[in-house]
């Protein structure tokens, strides 16, 4: 198998991580404003604890994981992305801050896990925001390739 070919399989497998790792990182902060602002029912709040648990564990991580690996090799098969422009570092910049709001994430759990609001639902919507951000400018940054 040539090396393009096989860049392209591992880029096909990268997108669709990211795709998922995306769709946990939107929806878990949205999962924080329904336990937050309903903090004092118990019985919702264990039954969020275990979507937001379910959710980081079984796919947040695990798709993080597949997309880091899956974007390394691309790098590792085509190191000469790096010549291509500033995009490709201004993309694993905010990669890099993609992995912080999900270790954030990972604060957030741990607090509601052990029956700790740390902010409220109003502070989780802004939250919530944060990987769209993330996410226009990795995107723009791979298709405009500036």
């Amino acid at each position: 198998m040539e090396i393009i070919q096989l860049f392209n399989y591992v880029k096909v497998f990268h997108i669709l991580s990211v795709i998922s790792w995306m769709a946990a990182l939107f929806y878990l902060p949205r999962l924080f404003v329904y336990h937050s602002e309903n903090f004092e029912n118990e019985n919702f709040a264990e039954v969020v604890k275990i979507q937001e648990r379910k959710l980081f564990n079984g796919i947040a991580t695990p798709a993080m994981v597949m997309s880091i690996l899956s974007g390394i090799t691309m790098i590792f098969l085509q190191p000469e992305l790096f010549k291509t422009g500033m995009w490709i570092h201004i993309k694993l910049l905010f990669v890099v801050l993609l992995l912080v709001f999900h270790f954030s994430c990972l604060y957030y759990l741990k607090k509601f896990m052990r029956d700790i609001r740390v902010a409220s639902g109003r502070f989780f919507r802004f939250y919530n925001e944060i990987p769209t951000i993330l996410l226009v400018v990795i995107v723009v940054c791979v298709v405009l390739r500036f």
